[in-house]
């Protein structure tokens, strides 16, 4: 007979097994059990162990057990929260933001310094005891040079040597980057009067000196200022300067004499260029938030297209307070990219730019709060110029976190043809390019008919 060596989770049980004849016994301090060698008789199966211990014990046991683990757990939680220091900074063992890396194409480059520098994030940073600004750490790299109004920029020749492939570039683009920084230009023409009474809707067309008939057009139809439905409409037409450089005939003359008429002509002193019609919107922005802060709503522009101003008023009379504060509509385009055919009018070289542009409303013509004029004019300062005004227009939207809105009455790219000559076609329409100026004028006394009915 050999003791059976006690179980460590039971310490005070001990357990022994003995034979007496043809059984075995096995007897502890809780309980006896008896074995025997099978058999077939109806009673074998009725064999039960006889405890010698209550079942209190028991539990208490299992209850002790349940503690003894609940105690272990503190006890590591406590040592856990002991190696914690809330006065300490804890830093991640990966970054959580680097510098990006500079960008091969010349204009994202630039944008990327640009941005540096105005980021409020981010602070001269400490070397050793010598603190490093990112102008001196960039120096090597041209900055924006905002010109004075009464100062003539000068090209920044140094684009020459940063753009690899600068002299097979079109003499466009030459023209453009060694004027990129330049966004300040003296007024030639202003019209002090056309906000004096503060506009409901501002309608601000782009045009060069030499179209006297649109815009005349656009004065007897669509632009025409006064009272429309109940609300001033005031209208500006912006231009730049033609010259003989351009093949333009001169008549500087003509357009004083033309201003002087009609009061609504902006003039700056910069070459009108289809490159320079981003220049055009700035300096828009500029005249509008020191000479036009009344205005409520702005309509910007082409002077080709056809545009149903009784829609737009209408359109906007209908909107909530806050869907007003940050209305920006049109034809809005996305997920569009660069052009990279030489022959086409929209060619971006990968050289000056890279990426996707962001969505952005056609630019012959989309409608947008003088909340948002403001903004874009603020957030303007901190967008480089692009060749392309309606994609800079998208770039600086986006930097505000705005996205703009789709609308199905602007066709920038005209109405299906067997459309195009009846009048109720363009009742609802807020926008259809191209029109010439008899288009214009014709459409107009169309909508403008009182007997008109439409279904």
């Amino acid at each position: 007979m050999q003791p059976v060596v006690p179980s460590p989770l039971w310490p005070e049980l001990s357990l022994t097994l003995q034979r007496f004849g043809s059984k075995w016994r096995i007897s502890s301090s809780l309980m006896e059990l008896s074995i025997g060698p099978p058999c077939s008789s109806s009673s074998c199966g009725m064999r039960i162990p006889r405890m010698h211990a209550s079942w209190r014990r028991t539990k208490l046991l299992g209850v002790m057990m349940i503690v003894n683990f609940l105690i272990y757990i503190l006890v590591e939680m406590t040592r856990s929260y002991g190696k914690w220091d809330p006065t300490k900074p804890h830093i991640p063992s990966e970054k959580f933001w680097k510098k990006p890396e500079l960008s091969k194409a010349f204009w994202n480059r630039q944008q990327q310094h640009v941005s540096y520098i105005h980021n409020p994030l981010i602070v001269p940073t400490s070397v050793g005891t010598t603190i490093v600004s990112f102008t001196e750490a960039t120096q090597s790299s041209s900055q924006p040079n905002y010109t004075t109004k009464t100062d003539h920029c000068k090209p920044d020749f140094t684009v020459t040597t940063q753009i690899k492939d600068y002299s097979s570039l079109p003499q466009r683009f030459k023209d453009f980057l060694l004027y990129m920084q330049c966004r300040s230009y003296p007024m030639l023409i202003d019209a002090p009067g056309v906000c004096s009474e503060a506009p409901f809707l501002l309608l601000a067309v782009k045009s060069l000196t030499p179209h006297f008939d649109r815009r005349q057009a656009i004065r007897e139809s669509w632009g025409r200022a006064g009272i429309l439905a109940n609300h001033r409409v005031a209208t500006v037409f912006l231009l730049g300067k033609t010259g003989g450089s351009d093949y333009f005939p001169n008549v500087s003359a003509m357009l004083h004499y033309e201003a002087s008429l009609h009061g609504d002509l902006l003039q700056w002193d910069y070459r009108d260029t289809f490159f320079n019609l981003t220049l055009k919107d700035v300096l828009f922005l500029e005249w509008m938030a020191e000479r036009c802060p009344s205005a409520r709503f702005i309509f910007k522009g082409d002077d080709d297209v056809f545009v149903n101003t009784r829609s737009i008023l209408s359109f906007l009379s209908g909107l909530s307070e806050t869907k007003a504060q940050d209305l920006f509509v049109g034809d809005v385009i996305s997920e569009a990219r660069p052009h990279r055919d030489k022959r086409l009018k929209y060619y971006i070289p990968e050289s000056v730019f890279v990426g996707p542009y962001p969505p952005y409303a056609g630019g012959g013509g989309y409608l947008y709060s003088a909340d948002v004029a403001i903004r874009l004019r603020n957030i303007s300062q901190q967008v480089l110029l692009f060749p392309i005004d309606d994609v800079y227009t998208g770039m600086c939207l986006q930097k505000l976190g705005l996205v703009p809105e789709k609308h199905q009455g602007f066709r920038t790219f005209n109405i299906e043809e067997k459309y195009r000559e009846s009048a109720c076609a363009y009742q609802n329409l807020v926008l259809v390019h191209p029109r010439s100026p008899q288009e214009m004028i014709k459409i107009w006394g169309w909508i403008s008919d009182p007997g008109l009915r439409c279904q």
